[in-house]
C-alpha cells in the first residue's frame, strides 16, 4: 500500500518505526529467555532418561531376584496392602507467557504389610520401583515442557523474522520515499516562489 506524501503519514510512519523496533526487541528478548530455558531442560531430559534407564534396570533386577527369592505368592499377597496411588498435581509455571505444566505427585504409593511375616525382598521391590514411578513422572514432566517451549520458539521467531525483514523495512522504505516526496514538493515550491518573485519584480 502507498501512502500519500503528507507531513501526517511520515510522523505516523516514524512513530510505528519506533514500536515496531521496541515490539522486535522484546520478542528478542523472549526468544532468548525462551531458549535458554529449553537447552536446560534438554540436559535434565539427558539426564533423567539416563536415571530412569538405571532405575528401570534396577526395579526389573530386583523384581527378578525377589521373584526367585521368596516366590511370586509373598510379592503378590504384599501388593494387595499397597494403598491407592496418590492423584498428580499439576501446577502451571509461566515462562515469558508460555504456559508449563509441573506435574508432581505430593505423596508417594507405600506398602502396609506385617514386617514380622515378609522378607525384606519386599522392602527392597517397594523402593526400587518407587523410584522407578518418581523418574517416570520427571520425564513426563520434562517431555511435555519441551514440546510446549519448542512451539513458542518457532511462533516467537517466525515473529521476530517477520519484524526484522519484512514490516521494519518495509515502513523504513515508505518513510524515506514520503520523505524524499516532501523535499522534492518543498525544492519544486521553492522554485516556483523565487520565480514568482522574479516575474513580480520584472513587471
Amino acid at each position: 500500500m502507498v501512502l500519500s506524501p503528507t507531513r501526517m503519514n511520515l510522523i505516523n510512519l516514524k512513530k510505528n518505526a519506533v514500536l515496531a523496533r521496541k515490539g522486535y526487541e522484546i520478542l528478542k528478548k523472549k526468544q532468548e529467555v525462551l531458549v535458554m530455558e529449553f537447552l536446560h531442560l534438554i540436559k535434565e531430559s539427558k539426564n533423567n532418561r539416563q536415571y530412569l534407564s538405571q532405575v528401570l534396570q534396577d526395579a526389573y533386577k530386583t523384581g527378578i531376584i525377589s521373584s526367585a527369592y521368596i516366590g511370586n505368592f509373598e510379592i503378590e499377597e504384599a501388593s494387595f496392602y499397597a494403598k491407592e496411588r496418590a492423584p498428580i498435581k499439576i501446577k502451571i509455571k509461566n515462562i515469558m507467557g508460555v504456559r508449563i505444566p509441573e506435574i508432581n505427585r505430593e505423596e508417594k504409593a507405600t506398602l502396609e504389610y506385617n514386617i514380622l511375616s515378609t522378607s525384606s525382598a519386599i522392602d527392597d521391590i517397594e523402593s526400587k520401583f518407587s523410584k522407578l514411578e518418581d523418574a517416570v513422572i520427571d520425564i513426563a514432566k520434562r517431555e511435555q515442557n519441551l514440546k510446549k517451549l519448542a512451539l513458542e520458539i518457532d511462533k516467537t521467531k517466525r515473529r521476530v523474522n517477520t519484524l526484522e525483514q519484512v514490516l521494519i523495512p518495509r515502513i523504513k522504505a515508505q518513510a524515506k520515499y514520503i520523505s524524499f516526496k516532501l523535499d522534492e514538493i518543498e525544492r519544486s515550491s521553492f522554485i516556483s516562489l523565487k520565480f514568482f518573485k522574479e516575474k513580480v519584480k520584472k513587471e
